[in-house]
């Protein structure tokens, strides 16, 4: 009870502010058309119009709520119209890029850590792609994959991955090099080469940083998939429901595809916290 009531008092106060700038915002066209038709409103009239807008500026978090059970739930979800069929394909992308990034991460630390040459050349390389805004980079990945016919799915992945490599390579890299000397000087003594060293110490020392780093990773993954869909006129897919959106006006439909995004990017996030409680548990570094 201790846990939830601040968490319950935090979230009310969010939903109070969100409906005093729901009213704020809103109260300006209630106000316009109120002039127009040379109308003088009340107060009264003024906050129930801008709860049931079609239109809303911010739409209202009960406003919010309802598109997002329509999404979710009043639709069939083989539906256009329906958010679990949009969420679906944007999984879809998200976790092949995920797969794809996270592979990559790996790799990549591995070879830094145990090839002075690539932690001198590669590292700097990948911290440098980084600052680069995806927004620039999606539009021409999907240009230059559509010039040699690979269209769909990979397109978005490789922007999915893109984003979600380098924090693995970061949380791999910090993890891999975690032991400290006498553990490394232990192994020695038993003449440990290197890659019984890797099995046997530093890989599973780096557990607890791969699963943190893949908690970043997987959030970003979902980003990247959302941002690759886009400038590809996707017709399905969480970053279409935004587009769509946003060409007609529909704050509604906007609001609550970035809900159903946020919870899709929880509940994945839960179940990397879960593989990583049994992955630590079974090798004896949790309770």
């Amino acid at each position: 009870m201790r846990f939830v009531l601040p968490v319950f008092a935090v979230l009310l106060a969010i939903v109070v502010l969100w409906y005093g700038a729901a009213v704020k915002m809103n109260s300006v066209w209630t106000y316009d058309q109120a002039a127009r038709a040379e109308l003088e409103v009340s107060f009264a009239e003024v906050l129930a119009d801008t709860m049931v807008q079609e239109r809303p500026v911010l739409p209202a978090p009960h406003q919010v709520a309802l598109g997002l059970w329509q999404g979710l739930f009043g639709q069939k979800v083989t539906s256009k119209r329906s958010l679990v069929y949009h969420g679906w394909v944007t999984l879809s992308a998200t976790l092949v890029g995920f797969g794809i990034g996270t592979g990559l991460g790996i790799l990549l630390a591995v070879g830094i850590v145990h090839n002075r040459a690539m932690d001198m050349s590669v590292m700097p390389w990948a911290i440098a792609s980084q600052t680069i805004p995806i927004l620039a980079i999606a539009p021409m990945v999907i240009v230059v994959l559509a010039s040699v016919g690979i269209t769909g799915l990979l397109p978005k992945a490789v922007i999915s991955a893109y984003l979600s490599f380098f924090p693995v390579v970061v949380g791999m890299v910090k993890g891999l090099r975690s032991p400290d000397g006498m553990q490394l000087d232990l192994l020695r003594t038993y003449n440990a080469g290197r890659w019984a060293t890797f099995w046997k110490l530093r890989l599973p020392a780096s557990m607890p940083y791969l699963f943190a780093s893949l908690k970043v990773s997987m959030a970003a993954s979902l980003v990247g998939a959302i941002v690759g869909e886009l400038p590809a006129g996707a017709t399905a897919g969480l970053g279409a429901r935004l587009l769509s959106g946003s060409y007609y006006g529909q704050t509604i439909q906007i609001w609550a595809a970035l809900f159903t995004a946020a919870i899709l990017a929880a509940g994945l996030v839960i179940v990397i916290g879960v593989i990583e409680r049994a992955a630590l548990k079974r090798m004896g570094m949790a309770r």
